[in-house]
């Protein structure tokens, strides 16, 4: 008898265990796959986030910032920073410190600043007499629109002109006739040579052609006090020094230093209204962040301080300071701080002052 071999069907001639490991390896060929296009995904998640959070304002402040003030503490640039700063620490969750470094007219501040990382974790609260230092300083360690770039303002207040009572004046128009009646005999006290208030007595000197002595202090509070003690005539200073003393009339208020009339100092006419058509001159402060700080930073920051400076208690706290907050753009900060560093060069140079 005949034996037949019967051969394999089509399609089953591999071994059992050949066919298994076939389907082994195929299964991990898709597996490693799948690996290598996940592990591309995460990967460039990971490079997106990293850039992502490098670039979104959201990333800023992660650590404690400083602000730098160019005033002693308790000064009204000082009260304002604080206030500033409790209101930045609350809506940033990060906080904000105040560092007093005071002395050559906010040089060492500004000097300080400058050097500083511009990663937005240093910021200037600059003041208004630091417009004057271009032109009275010599030589300067650092460039007020180079160094720096304008973040927002702050608060401002005009300055105020008072006289000791004994005086005869009753307004702007009869001081300057008594003192042209007396060239040379009246003479004025100021925070000190260079000082916003001097600058702007001299504005006053040279605009109504009168002749009158300065009187030079160190610091406001001292020329106040021999201002009410009758040692200098009078004096212009910024609102919280004189008007408490013009309320309980030991002096005599004449004029606010504005071009309208300001809440901070109720009952003055301005100088204008008085006789002196454009005579502006104010104490305000604004925050600088050291030149090429990252732009989303600095916007942010401009947001953060104009929704502070809207605040009810901000408003209140500042108007207690006899200051009004000035909410504004980067722009506008930046064409103020030019209006006032030329202004105030062009007097420097006309008055001829100088320090070194």
């Amino acid at each position: 008898m005949r034996t037949q071999t019967r051969q394999p069907a089509r399609g089953h001639d591999r071994a059992p265990h050949a066919r298994s490991q076939g389907r082994r390896d195929v299964a991990a060929r898709s597996r490693s796959g799948a690996l290598r296009r996940l592990a591309g995904v995460l990967c460039a998640a990971w490079v997106a986030g990293v850039f992502d959070a490098a670039a979104q304002p959201s990333a800023y402040p992660s650590r404690s910032v400083r602000i730098v003030v160019a005033t002693a503490a308790g000064s009204g640039a000082d009260i304002a920073a604080r206030i500033l700063a409790s209101s930045l620490s609350a809506s940033l969750g990060a906080q904000f410190v105040v560092e007093n470094r005071p002395g050559a007219a906010g040089n060492i501040a500004a000097e300080a600043t400058a050097r500083a990382a511009p990663d937005g974790y240093t910021l200037l609260l600059m003041v208004a007499g630091m417009t004057i230092n271009p032109a009275l300083y010599s030589k300067l360690n650092y460039n007020i629109e180079k160094d720096f770039d304008p973040v927002a303002l702050v608060a401002s207040a005009p300055l105020v002109l008072a006289i000791h009572p004994s005086l005869p004046a009753r307004d702007l128009k009869e001081l300057i006739a008594f003192a042209k009646a007396r060239p040379g005999e009246l003479n004025y006290g100021s925070s000190g040579s260079g000082s916003s208030p001097h600058l702007a007595a001299e504005m006053l000197r040279m605009q109504a052609g009168i002749n009158i002595v300065h009187v030079p202090y160190k610091g406001s509070p001292q020329a106040v006090n021999d201002l009410i003690a009758g040692q200098v005539a009078m004096m212009l200073a910024a609102p919280s020094s004189l008007m408490p003393h013009i309320e309980s009339k030991r002096l005599r208020g004449l004029a606010v230093a504005s071009l309208k009339p300001s809440d901070t100092t109720p009952g003055l006419a301005t100088m204008s209204e008085a006789g002196l058509p454009g005579y502006e001159a104010s104490t305000w402060s604004g925050v600088l962040a050291p030149a090429g700080t990252p732009k989303d930073i600095v916007a942010r920051l401009n947001q953060e301080i104009n929704n502070a400076l809207r605040l009810p208690l901000a408003k209140k706290q500042l108007a207690a300071q006899r200051f009004d907050p000035i909410p504004s753009t980067q722009a506008e900060f930046q064409a103020y701080l030019r209006s006032e560093l030329a202004k105030w060069g062009k007097l420097v140079r006309a008055a001829g002052a100088k320090v070194d």
